[in-house]
């Protein structure tokens, strides 16, 4: 925005002022430099009010707010989650508005009702075994979900089928020690 200019056509009509130069001409680049500054600080909070267009530090001031803050690796994803996160309200209970605030907020789950009664099953179907981090996860997924229904968590292994198909020679084993990372074997990735 240059309000000097703006100031300027404004009052260049009524011809009493010098508006190049002068004392007037100044005065008309002081106001308007100003104003600009004004403008400037008012874009940024107007910004930064909104969380689907919010800055770094918008932001951080939108997940200060919040329980926890999504797990977003760019600015877009955590503006997805901060919104996910501000979209639970007592409507919200629905499988789908779960599962939208749980994807929002960059967890790779998805959350189906269960057979029983007032429980809901959670399972991470782009993962194979138990994913790193688990105690955090279910601790994010137990404050989005709500609190009268038990969550039971599943996880998805490997068949035989498929250990067999990527270890057919016991050598295919060298480098893997640990029976979890077998478990992380096979499948397919989102």
């Amino acid at each position: 925005m240059n309000y000097a200019l703006q100031l300027k056509e404004l009052l260049r009509p009524l011809g009493l002022y010098a508006l190049e130069g002068g004392v007037a001409g100044a005065e008309l680049e002081s106001i308007g430099a100003a104003l600009d500054a004004v403008y400037a600080m008012l874009d940024l909070a107007e910004r930064d009010a909104n969380p689907l267009t919010a800055e770094v530090g918008g932001l951080r001031k939108w997940e200060a707010l919040l329980p926890f803050a999504p797990e977003s690796p760019s600015e877009a994803a955590r503006r997805r989650g901060v919104a996910a996160l501000l979209r639970i309200d007592g409507g919200s209970f629905t499988a789908a508005g779960i599962n939208d605030t749980i994807a929002g907020c960059g967890i790779r789950a998805v959350v189906e009702e269960a057979a029983e009664h007032m429980t809901v099953r959670v399972s991470f179907p782009y993962n194979r075994g138990i994913p790193d981090g688990i105690e955090e996860i279910r601790s994010r997924i137990e404050e989005i979900v709500p609190c009268h229904l038990a969550v039971e968590y599943f996880y998805v292994y490997p068949t035989w089928l498929e250990l067999e198909a990527l270890f057919a020679l016991w050598n295919a084993l060298d480098g893997v020690f640990l029976w979890r990372d077998v478990e992380r074997c096979g499948g397919e990735e989102e």
